[in-house]
């Protein structure tokens, strides 16, 4: 039987070609993938846990409700992937092309993108509490209604990003641009007090 089929726990998977491949509700646990093409592969409700993935191509590929926790990205592509209500909690990506990537939803909580090109992505919605955007480009960037609680965006670029209706709550804007980024009265209201002023909205 194929791992496809059955999953695999410890496993080292390497120059394989899973291209167009399907997989379902299997489990990846403690795996390391190097140099798998993933082109236009399917995953539904797959469980990927603490793995690695170095020089994969996830080109074109669709993941519905699939769990990436704890895994370790490098180098690897994401161009034009899907990830409808996936998890991705604790994940780390490093030197990855993350655009043009589609994300519905999901968790993406306490992820690492620190210093990745996510410009003009589609973000609505989805939960990066406590997530690494430091130093991240997110110019033009939809992140409405997204959460940002406890997210570090230290030098972060968010020029023209759309920022409203999104939870900022223990986030530091101050070192982060913010040239014509599209914000809501309450977030305003937060950033005006952060920078000293006494905001007092009484006729």
């Amino acid at each position: 039987m194929s791992v496809l089929d059955s999953g695999a726990q410890g496993a080292q998977i390497r120059d394989e070609d899973w291209y167009g491949d399907t997989i379902g509700a299997v489990a990846f646990l403690g795996c390391v993938f190097s140099d798998v093409d993933l082109t236009e592969v399917t995953t539904r409700n797959t469980r990927f846990e603490e793995c690695t993935f170095h020089n994969c191509r996830f080109n074109a590929s669709m993941h519905e409700a699939t769990s990436f926790a704890g895994c370790d990205f490098r180098r690897s592509s994401f161009f034009t992937a899907t990830f409808d209500g996936c998890k991705l909690t604790g994940s780390v990506f490093a030197e990855c092309t993350l655009r043009p990537m589609r994300v519905v939803g999901g968790q993406w909580r306490s992820v690492t993108l620190r210093g990745h090109n996510l410009s003009g992505l589609v973000l609505r919605g989805v939960d990066l509490r406590d997530s690494d955007l430091s130093m991240s480009d997110l110019t033009e960037t939809d992140l409405r209604e997204a959460r940002l609680d406890g997210c570090l965006v230290r030098r972060s670029d968010l020029s023209r990003a759309d920022l409203r209706k999104t939870t900022l709550d223990r986030v530091d804007l101050s070192s982060a641009t913010l040239s014509e980024t599209r914000i809501d009265l309450e977030t305003a209201v937060r950033l005006a007090e952060m920078h000293g002023a006494v905001v007092d909205l009484a006729e």
